[in-house]
Parts: structure tokens; sequence; C-alpha cells
């Protein structure tokens, strides 16, 4: 069986991340997407809005799951039986990140691959960071994020 897995924060789940998470779908027997626990990053949704919010976007495919984890990725992974990763690419200022973060998972798990999957181009430009910018702002992320997280979003950037 095919494991891979789509780790990120989520902080909400964008129409990119979607993107992703639909084609990797179709590349794997099982997909897992990984939500870490990161109380660095003061995320705007708890791991479990988070969760629940993945759940109810990605229910429609019978081969995608939801967790989260601690730690490293790799170790995570390896807990899972997950021999691939996906990551996402944007732009060229995400490929400088991810490719670090892949030699080092390499270190790590040599055993463990990454696969890079660029954004469809009419997510190119969104990110989590930006909808809540926007969001908070009072403007429209209407198309940016899945619908069932919108009214979410808008709610909680409100306070």
């Amino acid at each position: 069986m095919r494991v891979a897995l789509y780790a990120g924060t989520f902080d909400p789940i964008t129409n990119g991340h979607l993107d992703l998470i639909e084609r990797g779908a179709r590349l794997v027997d099982r997909l897992i997407i990984a939500i870490l626990r990161n109380d660095s990053k003061q995320p705007l949704f708890t791991v479990e809005e988070r969760m629940e919010m993945l759940s109810e976007v990605v229910g429609r495919f019978p081969n995608v799951e939801v967790d989260c984890f601690n730690g490293l990725l790799v170790d995570y992974a390896d807990r899972i039986g997950a021999r691939v990763l996906i990551r996402g690419l944007r732009a060229v200022q995400d490929f400088e990140y991810e490719f670090q973060m892949t030699m080092m998972n390499r270190h790590l798990r040599p055993q463990v691959e990454t696969i890079f999957m660029m954004t469809g181009e009419s997510h190119f430009y969104t990110s989590s960071r930006l909808v809540k910018e926007v969001a908070s702002l009072g403007g429209n992320v209407s198309g940016l994020i899945p619908d069932n997280v919108v009214p979410l979003l808008i709610a909680r950037a409100a306070t």
C-alpha cells in the first residue's frame, strides 16, 4: 500500500491546499493530511478546529484521512508507514525553504521520499497567512478557501 503524508498548519485550509490534496489522493492508496501541533506559531484556529474543517472538506475522498502530530515529520511518517511526503510549491521562496527541509528529512530518514507538487495556477498567490489578513480587514475570501470555512474564518477574524 502506497501511503503519503501531506503535513502543514492548515490555518485555515485554502483551495490551494485542497488542489494538492485532490491531486495527491490520486497518486497513492492512502493520503494522510497531518496538522503539526506547534504552539509557537500562534494559529487562529485550534488543532481540533482545523481537524474538523479538514475532515469536512476531504470527506468526499475515500482514501484521505486527517490527523495531527507532535515532533519531527519524518518520525511521524515512520510511525504511520508513510514513505512519501507531499509538499506544495508556489514560488521560488517556497522552494528554498522546502529544499532545506527535504535535505534534513533525507538525512534523518533516507527511506522517506519527498514529492514536490506545484499548486494550480489559480491558487499560486494564495496562502493561509494572506487569506487571514484579507479576512481581518473585511475583504472577500470567497473562492480562496472552501465554502464551509468562509463563515468560520470571517467570524474568527472579526474577534
